[in-house]
């Protein structure tokens, strides 16, 4: 009997039946009667491995339901009898865990910890912060007994490089019996991490899904219209994984160009009309996708503006006016798009059906900037049932804060917003005021939300779209484009699983937007995940406390991170075999018969680097001998410059001493005003006479600047000398060392033409095959280098890591040769954070001894804040002689230990921040949170954040074993000064 092509045999059909019947009977066939939904495949699979007894990573992407896996983990803990534990990377993520295992298992079976906050930590599921698990596995927690299952949520979050050894940490160190969920967002090297995974941890399942259950589409915004990004019907399934990076567009061709100064009317397309129609030449084409082409015209159109706008019409009075701006304004890019207004933007995603909208601004101040500018415009979002709802909520999430610190909080801006439909969401927040925005986002009450980049980390609040109003950010350093890995992340967001149809990516025109860099964007999904992992001295001293020195040792070097290290040698001992064979070849191409013609070839290379480094010296001295004399001059000197742009005489007006590379403003003799560099003179300047600015003096009025340049003018007599042209020659202070450079130089000329292979007449063949040997040979060494350093690099830290330890006392040997932990390293094992061996430093030497609670607070606050760049200044003076004191100890111990790092080849303790001294003190002393921010530029937000930071260290130094009792009920005094008020208020307790 046939059957239909395609269909399953009977036989087939009664193995599946049978299948689904035997699966039915299992607790993954119990979880999944219990949902209202059907698993997906790779749900179902990573389940099926986590009943089988195996561990499980999963990479999806965000929105696939990856946390399906998680919660299937604690179902089978909690129907074995087992405990089960739910890390997060952030409190947010973990709150907001809580509150949804709560409501589902019961407020008796599900607990919080997260440093500052405990809940039912005895409970069967427990939901807690990384770290709080990797303490808990240092100090052999009597809450691991029965744990059967750990999910670590977000655990690609390990290559962070201030947290993320903790992940590996607690991977590590985890007992075997424990299966672990590991939960990711998509990386391109998924099984490396599950090959480590399966070596540390034993069978560990890897499951990868691409697909988006959601489709998403990519858009970008042009003025106020909404455009496709590609041509034709694409989303994220069907973009293609790489974009080739020689098929850039030529935007300086305009062939195709039009004329007009927006996009044509055809690409004003309705979100239901897609672009189908042909592509531009010009369009980035990989074998998935093709850019829009009216994009692709749009940026043609505003090159040629700027184009014509620094090389067209003006002549003489353009060059000037280019002149005289500003070097910023040179800089702006010219659109013939007018960019909308953020209410504008949202307006228009109201208008196509697309809120909720979540609009990533890389700026604390550009979300609350956002916020006003809709509340200002008149903008209404909500209807007036939402509206009431919203007041209900907002009052009842609200009423245990003081009343005296709902102004300095910005509580009726925000409280205002929310009612109207839009929020900020930014770290800068309340945690309160956070918790808030997130669930009235998630009920669908709150239609707009202007955040930075943290929301995207794990907070579950996805919605229908997503906007970018920029595409690069500042890093704490500099401004940078954002990463592939960073903009699926970001636009991850959008589309939300039961309720969306499709979500969508909306990216804001700029001034200067590439439509293929966008494109590359939103279609590259090559982000490895890379271990940041490295033994610290908290980790070290607890490791050799529980395991010896050596297993210690062998324990690191089963890290991730040496894992990678040490595939990646295998690589590069393959290449270093390849260049070995290709060196000898080449060595065999420059043999001369007359001579060794690699002697000859040394001798060629070491006189070009001697010449070489002679002129760099002497380059080097000029400039040094320049600068300073730039920063000798003074306001009223008189220089005479002999070459260049500013050739002619000229008088100082603003000094710039103390600038790392000095650039002193001056008025040249035709009233112009320039700053002076290294590289606009020849030779050090010295005054050739001094004149008297006036104190009426005002460079921006031209009249000023004419009568002073007069003024200069006659000054100079005509006897005073031109500055004389310093020939190119001049030693500029080198004179002791220049006759043996030239002797040198002499002397390999003399040995270079005396070698016998000078004369053959295949002399600069050979040469080039020398050439070519020696780049090889120096990339090769470098690689060579590459893998002495990575082999065992891991280990090689741990030993200098201990080396320090052993210097300061917390490591002691014995005669037999084992090492054991001292009574201060016992302390040491208890602290837990990146200033841990200072801060046990300080309680050493007494730092904390004299102090009171309220002092004590604000010295704990010396060593957990982190102060942004441009806050930091001169040490403030202290609230009290006892707190000068023991500032001094953390500073003067923090020193000796960057000396000690230094030595040792080690990353350095961060210095101790003092700029929270005075707000801790003061909140600590009882007074008011606007108290406490005045003269300050900390945000309410930051304040709670670093205070709660206070409190986990604190609490730490609390429960250190053989503390003296005094300082443990000083510290615990310190703890409720500080937690009370915002500090101490949740919505999740």
């Amino acid at each position: 009997m046939s059957t239909i092509s395609g269909s399953p045999s009977p036989s087939e059909r009664y193995q599946a039946a049978t299948q689904r019947a035997a699966e039915a009977r299992t607790y993954l066939g119990a979880f999944a009667r219990s949902l209202d939904f059907e698993l997906d495949d790779f749900q179902s699979e990573a389940c099926r491995s986590l009943q089988e007894g195996r561990g499980v990573l999963v990479a999806a992407p965000t929105g696939a339901g990856k946390t399906i896996v998680g919660e299937f983990a604690i179902y089978l803990a909690l129907e074995r009898g087992l405990k089960a534990f739910y890390t997060t990377p952030i409190k947010a993520l973990s709150n907001q865990k809580f509150s949804e295992l709560a409501a589902k298992y019961g407020a008796a079976k599900v607990g919080l910890l997260t440093g500052d906050t405990t809940i039912n930590g005895e409970a069967p599921v427990v939901v807690m912060t990384t770290e709080v698990l990797r303490n808990m596995l240092y100090a052999d927690s009597e809450t691991l007994d029965d744990l059967g299952f750990v999910v670590m949520d977000e655990v690609h979050y390990l290559a962070d490089r201030f947290r993320g050894a903790v992940w590996e940490e607690v991977i590590i160190h985890l007992p075997s019996e424990v299966q672990v969920a590991s939960l990711s967002a998509t990386v391109s090297n998924a099984e490396e991490f599950g090959a480590w995974l399966d070596t540390v941890r034993g069978d560990t399942d890897v499951i990868v899904s691409e697909h988006r259950p959601v489709p998403l589409w990519q858009h970008v915004m042009v003025g106020r219209e909404i455009v496709d990004l590609f041509a034709g019907d694409t989303t994220f399934d069907q973009i293609a994984p790489v974009v080739p990076d020689t098929e850039v567009p030529d935007l300086s061709d305009t062939d195709d160009a039009s004329d007009e100064a927006v996009l044509p009317a055809a690409s004003r397309r309705t979100l239901a009309k897609r672009s189908t129609g042909p592509v531009a030449r010009q369009a980035v084409t990989g074998p998935e996708f093709e850019v829009n082409p009216d994009l692709l015209a749009m940026a043609r159109s505003e090159s040629r503006m700027n184009i014509n706008s620094r090389f067209g019409h003006g002549g003489r009075s353009r060059r000037r006016q280019d002149r005289n701006r500003d070097d910023r304004h040179n800089t702006e890019q010219r659109s013939p798009v007018r960019k909308a207004s953020r209410p504008h933007v949202i307006e228009s995603l109201n208008r196509q059906g697309l809120l909720p909208a979540i609009t990533f601004i890389f700026s604390r101040a550009g979300c609350d900037a956002a916020v006003a500018q809709c509340a200002a415009s008149g903008l209404w979002l909500t209807t007036e049932r939402e509206q009431l709802i919203i007041a209900q909520r907002v009052d009842e999430a609200s009423h245990e804060i003081p009343a005296d610190d709902l102004d300095v909080l910005g509580f009726w801006g925000w409280r205002d917003g929310l009612i109207r439909g839009f929020a900020a969401h930014h770290a800068g927040m309340l945690p309160t005021f956070k918790e808030v925005v997130e669930k009235l986002f998630a009920d669908g009450l709150v239609k707009a939300v202007f955040a930075t980049e943290t929301l995207a980390l794990g907070v579950n609040m996805p919605a229908r779209c997503v906007v970018l109003e920029k595409l690069e950010k500042f890093n704490g350093e500099a401004h940078v484009n954002i990463t592939a890995g960073e903009y699926t992340q970001l636009t991850g967001r959008a589309g939300r699983r039961g309720i969306d149809v499709e979500g969508h990516a909306v990216v804001l025109w700029q001034p200067g937007t590439d439509p293929a860099a966008v494109a590359g964007l939103a279609s590259r999904r090559t982000y490895p995940l890379n271990s940041s992992f490295r033994p610290t001295y908290n980790m070290s001293i607890n490791l050799i406390a529980q395991f010896g020195r050596a297993r210690a040792r062998e324990i690191l070097e089963s890290s991730f991170a040496q894992f990678q290290a040490d595939r990646s040698v295998v690589g590069l001992a393959r290449q270093v075999r390849g260049r070995e064979e290709s060196l000898a070849g080449y060595a065999k191409s420059m043999e001369c018969h007359l001579g060794d013609f690699t002697e000859y070839a040394r001798l060629r290379r070491e006189l070009g680097d001697t010449e070489q480094f002679a002129a760099r010296d002497h380059q080097r001295a000029r400039k040094s001998r320049v600068a300073d004399s730039l920063t000798r001059l003074l306001p009223g000197d008189v220089i005479s410059v002999s070459g260049g742009r500013l050739a002619g005489y000229a008088v100082v007006l603003d000094s710039d001493a103390n600038a790392r590379e000095p650039r002193p403003s001056v008025l040249t003799a035709d009233s112009q005003l320039r700053r002076i560099g290294v590289h606009d003179v020849d030779a050090p300047v010295s005054p050739v006479t001094r004149i008297r600015i006036p104190k009426s003096f005002n460079a921006k009025v031209p009249k000023s600047r004419r009568d002073l340049a007069s003024s200069m003018r006659h000054a100079v007599s005509d006897d005073v000398p031109k500055a004389r042209r310093h020939s190119r020659h001049e030693d500029f202070g080198l004179g002791s060392r220049m006759p043996d450079q030239e002797k040198k130089i002499t002397e390999l000329r003399r040995a270079l033409r005396a070698h016998p292979c000078h004369g053959c007449s295949e002399r600069e063949d050979h040469a080039r095959w020398a050439e070519r040997w020696w780049k090889l040979r120096k990339e090769t060494d470098g690689l060579v280098r590459q893998i002495q350093g990575r082999t065992n690099t891991i280990a090689k830290t741990f030993d200098r890591v201990c080396d320090v330890l052993s210097a300061y006392g917390y490591l002691e040997s014995n005669d037999d040769g084992r090492v054991t932990i001292s009574a201060d390293g016992q302390r040491l094992r208890r602290i837990y954070g990146e200033k841990d061996l200072l801060i046990s430093q300080s309680i050493r030497r007494g730092a904390i001894n004299d102090l009171d609670a309220a002092e004590l607070a604000s010295l704990a606050s010396t060593l957990v804040y982190q102060a942004k760049r441009e806050d930091r200044g001169l040490r403030p003076r202290m609230p009290s002689v006892a707190l000068e004191s023991a500032v001094d100890i953390v500073v003067r111990e923090w020193s000796r230990l960057e000396d000690t790092e230094e030595q040792n080849r080690l990353p350095l303790t961060g210095e101790p921040e003092l700029g929270l001294v005075w707000p801790m003190y003061k909140w600590a002393r009882g007074r008011h949170l606007q108290d406490v921010l005045n003269g300050t530029d900390l945000a309410a937000g930051d304040f709670v954040r670093w205070a709660k930071q206070v409190v986990d260290l604190l609490d730490q130094l609390a429960k250190i074993p053989q503390l003296d009792p005094r300082l443990a009920r000083i510290c615990r005094e310190s703890i409720d000064l500080v937690r009370r008020g915002v500090v101490a208020y949740s919505t999740v307790a």
